[in-house]
């Protein structure tokens, strides 16, 4: 069953807008968006920069595992 969207509504202050009122999921899927966007711009700047790589023996030597107390 496919949901009928509802249009956004205009709040108005001294006759100019001033907000928008919007169906949530409607909201969520615009949120979605720009996460999305923000992934692809972070990716972009990496993608920009060279690779490089570190040696397993240098890694393991700096590596220190953070174990957390359960208790």
């Amino acid at each position: 069953m496919k949901l009928k969207r509802k249009a956004p509504e205009l709040v108005l202050r001294s006759g100019r807008p001033a907000a928008v009122i919007l169906d949530i999921n409607e909201y969520q899927k615009i949120l979605e968006r720009l996460e999305d966007l923000e992934d692809l711009k972070t990716l972009k700047a990496m993608r920009s920069k060279p690779l490089t790589f570190k040696r397993l023996e240098d890694f393991l030597a700096e590596y220190t595992p953070s174990v957390s107390d359960p208790a």
